[in-house]
C-alpha cells in the first residue's frame, strides 16, 4: 500500500536498510533496482524524485513503473539481498519546502482573491504555478506573499492523513480529488485542506520564507514565479552580488545604484542623439558632394553602409538635382546591398534596373519606377555591381 511506503511514513529518514528484490535493465538500456520497501520519493504530483546512493552506487533517476519504484543506478547493481540506502538530503529537503510553500502560496491566492492554481511546476531554481486569471495586479501579490508569509510564520502543524472516499465529506478541500483509493491529504489548520501525494515538512516554519519573483502571461492565464526557504537565501544572494557588480561599475554606493544607472541611461539618449544629429550633418556633406559631379548618373561604392543610409543618402542628393540618377552600393563580408533612385524630372524605370541586377547577386529587393533596392550575395565585386546598375537603366541619360 502506498502509505506503507517509507517516504510517507518517515518523511525525515535519510538512511535505511531494505532488501532487494529485482535488479534489471529496462528498455532503453538504463540498470535500475526495485526495493521490498523505500525512502526514496519517485517523481510525481509535481515533485521531483530524489537521489542519493543504494549500495554505494549513485541513484540518477526514480520512476514509479507498473506500481512498483524503480531506482535508476549510475552503474548496475550486481548483488542482491540486504542493502543499505541514503537519499540526498538537501535535495529531499528543499523539495519538501517549496512543494509545501506552493500549498500555502496558492491557497493564499484562493481565500484572498479565489484564483485557483490550475498548475506548479518544481524547477531546478524556480517554482512556478499558473493561476486561472488573465490579470494579478502587483497589490494583489504583495497581498498573497504577505499572507503565505505570515501562515509560515505562525508555524502551523502541517498534518497528513490517508482516508476513504466516504470519508472526503468531513474535509473542505481546495479541489476535487482525482483518485478514489489511498486519498491522501496534507492539511494546515483553518488554512487548506488538499489531496496530495508529495513529501512535506511536519509544520509551516520549516518552509523558512517565501518571496515572488515574477509573473508573465500564460495565454488567458498568470504563470507566478516564486522561491522558499533556502531557494530565498540563494536569490538574495545572487541579486546582491550582481546589483553590487552593478554598484561598483557607476562607482556609486549600492543604495543608490538606480539613482546612478539612471543618470547613466540619461546620459546614452543624450549621446545617442547627439550622434544621429552628427551622423545626419555627414550624410548632408556626402550627398553635397555627390549632387557636385557634372554626370547625371551618379555612382559610388562603399563598405558597411546599412540600407537605411543608402536609401536616406540617395534621397539628399536627389533632393540637390534638378536631373540625376543615384546608384548606391555597399559590401559587407556577408552581402552586397545596393538603392537605385531618380528624380522625377527622369523617365527611366528602375524597376527594369533591379530586375536584372537582382538575378545577378542571387538577391531580392523591391520599389517603385523612381526607386528600387535589393541586396543579395557576394557573388561579384561593389564595382561590378555599380557598372551593371548603370548598364541596365533602360533608357540612355
Amino acid at each position: 500500500m502506498l502509505q506503507d511506503r517509507l517516504y510517507y511514513q518517515e518523511p525525515y529518514l535519510t538512511s535505511f536498510t531494505t532488501v532487494v528484490t529485482q535488479h534489471a535493465v529496462d528498455e532503453q538500456g538504463r540498470p535500475f533496482a526495485v526495493l521490498e520497501n523505500t525512502a526514496f520519493y519517485p517523481t510525481g504530483g509535481g515533485q521531483p524524485h530524489d537521489t542519493g546512493f543504494i549500495a554505494d552506487i549513485a541513484v540518477v533517476d526514480v520512476e514509479e513503473v507498473d506500481g512498483e519504484i524503480r531506482h535508476y543506478l549510475e552503474t548496475p547493481l550486481v548483488t542482491g539481498g540486504t542493502i543499505s540506502a541514503e537519499i540526498d538530503w538537501d535535495r529531499r529537503f528543499d523539495h519538501m519546502q517549496q512543494h509545501t510553500g506552493q500549498h500555502v502560496l496558492t491557497a493564499a491566492f484562493v481565500e484572498l482573491f479565489d484564483y485557483p492554481t490550475i498548475s506548479f511546476h518544481l524547477g531546478r531554481e524556480i517554482v512556478t504555478i499558473d493561476l486561472a486569471t488573465e490579470q494579478v495586479s502587483s497589490d494583489e501579490l504583495r497581498a498573497a506573499e504577505k499572507l503565505a508569509n505570515a501562515i509560515i510564520l505562525e508555524n502551523r502543524p502541517i498534518e497528513q492523513k490517508w482516508v476513504t472516499q466516504d470519508e472526503l465529506s468531513a474535509y473542505s478541500l481546495r479541489k476535487q480529488i482525482s483518485v478514489d483509493e489511498e486519498i491522501r491529504l496534507v492539511i494546515i489548520p483553518d488554512f487548506d485542506t488538499n489531496g496530495c501525494g508529495g513529501t512535506h515538512p511536519s509544520s509551516t516554519g520549516q518552509i523558512g520564507s517565501l518571496k515572488v519573483l515574477s509573473t508573465e502571461k500564460q495565454k488567458k492565464n498568470t504563470r507566478i514565479h516564486f522561491v522558499c526557504g533556502g531557494r530565498v537565501l540563494h536569490q538574495l544572494g545572487t541579486i546582491h552580488d550582481e546589483l553590487s557588480d552593478v554598484a561598483r561599475l557607476l562607482s556609486a554606493p549600492l543604495s543608490q545604484a538606480a539613482d546612478a544607472t539612471q543618470k547613466l541611461l540619461d546620459a546614452q539618449h543624450t549621446l545617442e542623439k547627439q550622434l544621429e544629429a552628427a551622423k545626419e550633418q555627414l550624410l548632408d556633406i556626402e550627398a553635397a558632394s555627390l549632387a557636385e559631379r557634372k554626370t547625371i548618373v551618379i555612382r559610388q561604392t562603399y563598405k558597411d553602409r546599412s540600407m537605411q543610409e543608402l536609401q536616406k543618402l540617395a534621397r539628399k542628393t536627389l533632393a540637390l538635382r534638378e536631373q540625376a540618377i543615384v546608384l548606391l552600393v555597399s559590401d559587407d563580408a556577408e552581402k552586397l546591398q545596393f538603392v537605385a533612385s531618380r528624380t522625377n524630372s527622369l523617365t527611366p524605370d528602375m524597376r527594369t534596373v533591379s530586375s536584372i541586377a537582382l538575378p545577378a547577386i542571387e538577391g531580392k529587393g523591391g520599389g517603385s519606377a523612381a526607386s528600387v533596392q535589393g541586396g543579395g550575395a557576394r557573388t561579384m565585386s561593389a564595382e561590378d555591381l555599380s557598372e551593371l546598375l548603370e548598364r541596365s537603366i533602360p533608357v540612355h541619360v
